[in-house]
């Protein structure tokens, strides 16, 4: 939920009156609609207020407007996780996640209070939840190197520690003027900075929006003294901050991140951010008399002062639910930024492939191994393939469905909202390792264990499965202990690469029957070969003895409830089961085996109990488990917006939300393939 803290709807007129054409933008039109807000051209009328952009060249207007009229004048400016790219880089996707708005001032004039002052100075911030969400906060940040931009790469090397970082900002930006600095600020800087560290190196971090060439900065790298050196590559403010022994800034916002970083940064202008206790400041600000922590300063600035906006679904949000997108945005920028060669995609397939992957650059599609290669080399594109019938080739990215898939079956061409891309193999394929074998042995992220745990939860609440297809009640079912055993495809990739001497369906009846003589076995075909769409169909009069009740186009989730245990080759089904506190015995490997949490009568494969050295792997708790399976593994599309967008927006679209239709040659193809679908080398690749 959002907090609303700072009462800005109860605060600030509902009309706000605007002068200046910057309000016509659809992002922040959008922003402070869902905050309650309308805005109208105009001067203000009794009841109304005026809303300005900070300090812009315009907001003169406004602000002689508002004394005119007696109005209330509100400034906003973008909050402090803005988005992927600056705002002068325009581009889907890049508009703000939250604003700052502010009936009381500026966050970055340091002449008069601001909303977060406010709450710095009135506040108790003593709250236990609110720190622990602002401890997680900084932690989830830090880890995932994210910042108000985030086109930096958290793989490229930071110089060799030991540096002072000397941090610039953009020539003429209202933030330097309106802290109490200047121009020659930056010069001030650094030659403090050289007086008091003399045999150090010193690094400037240049503007995000000066390496993109959009505002230049304060320093030239061909005029910079010896020792001195420009840093325009594309690194991670947090790995520059970690090779620090010293920072400096005038007001940017790396000071701030900086005191996150656990740095006593010096200042030299009066940003929000300073007077608090954690800075050395050049110009002390008296009426800042308080010493907070920096979880209290976190919690003020990034959770009860913005106003965040959840853009997938199109209302307020909290601040976690903010950098839930933001991530999301964040994860699929780093896997496209290159582009993408695709090879060997069925031709269904290319249309939604183009649509995830192709935001930052278009796909290209290639049919043969050596086309694939020579274009990747000379684009610098990623070479990624479908499943584990793409051909081993050096660098290839394997491309899955995820595990909360659609609205519809694989099988009958519905695009998926959720891939996974592995770079070391596929989470179905135990013979070697998997990108998700490794998040699973990983400690979640700060936070990571709560979230999974909401994300479980609802999950059920909502009564979501992969596929989500609409199913018939379920049937007076027979009294007893029951098992529930889900049929599978069986030549489907988790079966040839994950079964143990247990392959068919049949023989996995065999299996539960023997160990199980007196129980109820409930046995549910998968949906596709219900649909004659895939191999895996057993005779009925095989059935007779192994299965208590076939139960076909039933509820899957409603089955795992109605049954006290479940046992499987490798389906997913097992892996809801869990989700749900169901025991699982499995019979082959599939990726949720291995780790403690299920009675395994498969090959698991060493590794996920033992490192190489021979010690014992730490046992994941079942959160840990889903948080990397649902959440860290995955990326997820939202079909509505046509985004990235967190587990959470897909998991609403899939239980209740509009999905666009695949459309009807979908359909067509569908019912072709299931024509052959005893020749699938004929449709398949």
């Amino acid at each position: 939920m959002p907090d609303q803290s700072n009462s800005t709807a109860g605060a600030i007129p509902r009309r706000l009156r605007f002068l200046n054409g910057g309000f016509l933008n659809p992002d922040l039109r959008r922003i402070l609609a869902a905050a309650g807000h309308e805005l109208r051209a105009g001067l203000p009328r009794p009841g109304e207020g005026v809303v300005v952009w900070g300090q812009s060249p315009t907001a003169w207007r406004g602000e002689r407007a508002a004394s005119r009229h007696g109005a209330p004048l509100i400034r906003v400016e973008d909050a402090f996780l803005r988005s992927l790219r600056p705002g002068r880089q325009r581009g889907r996707g890049n508009g703000p996640l939250g604003l700052l708005i502010d009936p009381v001032g500026l966050h970055y004039d340091g002449s008069a209070p601001s909303l977060i002052e406010e709450i710095l100075r009135q506040n108790e911030l003593n709250d236990s939840n609110l720190l622990l969400r602002a401890k997680d906060g900084i932690g989830r940040i830090q880890a995932g190197h994210l910042s108000k931009y985030n086109i930096h790469d958290p793989g490229m090397a930071a110089p060799p520690p030991g540096y002072v970082l000397l941090v610039d900002q953009t020539r003429g930006d209202a933030s330097i003027r309106y802290s109490g600095a200047s121009e020659a600020t930056f010069q001030t800087m650094l030659a403090t900075a050289r007086e008091e560290h003399p045999t150090a190196r010193i690094v400037i971090k240049t503007h995000p929006e000066t390496r993109a060439g959009l505002r230049p900065g304060h320093f030239d790298a061909a005029h910079l003294p010896p020792g001195v050196t420009l840093c325009d590559d594309p690194i991670s403010p947090w790995a520059l901050l970690e090779g620090a022994i010293a920072v400096y800034t005038v007001s940017s916002q790396m000071g701030f991140e900086a005191i996150l970083a656990g740095h006593r940064p010096r200042v030299f202008g009066q940003p929000f951010y300073a007077g608090w206790g954690l800075t050395v400041d050049e110009q002390p600000l008296p009426r800042r008399r308080r010493s907070l922590t920096r979880a209290q300063l976190f919690a003020a600035a990034m959770i009860l002062a913005p106003t965040w906006v959840d853009p997938c679904r199109n209302r307020l949000c909290s601040f976690e639910e903010a950098l839930d997108q933001l991530e999301a945005d964040v994860f699929a920028w780093r896997a496209d930024r290159y582009g993408h060669v695709a090879l060997k995609m069925r031709l269904w397939k290319r249309a939604p492939l183009q649509q995830v992957f192709g935001r930052e650059k278009p796909v290209v599609f290639a049919d043969s191994p050596e086309k694939a290669a020579r274009i990747a080399a000379k684009s610098g594109r990623r070479l990624i393939g479908w499943g584990d019938r793409a051909p081993d080739l050096p660098g290839l990215i394997r491309v899955e469905d995820g595990f909360l898939r659609s609205r519809g079956l694989g099988a009958d061409l519905i695009p998926p909202l959720s891939l996974v891309m592995d770079d070391l193999g596929l989470y179905f394929d135990p013979t070697r390792e998997s990108r998700l074998e490794r998040l699973i042995l990983a400690p979640p992220p700060p936070g990571g264990v709560g979230r999974a745990e909401r994300l479980i939860a609802r999950l059920i609440a909502l009564q979501v499965s992969k596929y989500n297809l609409t199913c018939a009640p379920l049937p007076d079912l027979p009294q007893g202990h029951r098992i529930l055993v889900p049929g599978q495809v069986e030549d489907d990739a988790s079966i040839r690469l994950g079964a143990g001497e247990v392959k068919t369906n049949l023989a996995l009846l065999e299996a539960a029957r023997a160990a199980n003589p007196d129980a109820v076995i409930l046995y549910k075909p998968h949906p596709d070969v219900e649909a004659g769409l895939r191999p895996g169909s057993i005779n009925p009069a095989a059935l007779a003895g192994l299965a208590d009740a076939v139960l076909t186009q039933a509820d899957p989730i409603a089955l795992i409830a109605a049954c006290d245990e479940v046992w499987t080759i490798t389906s997913t089904l097992g892996f809801e089961a869990l989700l749900r506190g169901k025991p699982v015995t499995t019979l082959g490997v599939p990726f949720y085996a291995g780790w403690g949490l299920t009675r395994d009568l498969g090959p698991v494969p060493s590794r996920r109990s033992r490192r190489a050295d021979g010690s014992l792997q730490p046992r994941p708790t079942l959160a840990a488990l889903a948080h990397a399976a649902l959440i860290a593994y995955p990326r997820y599309f939202d079909p509505v917006t046509r985004r990235p967008c967190p587990p959470e927006v897909a998991l609403d679209r899939l239980a209740h939300g509009p999905i666009p239709h695949p459309g009807r040659a979908n359909r067509l193809l569908a019912k072709l393939q299931g024509a052959f679908a005893g020749h699938a080398h004929l449709w398949r690749r």
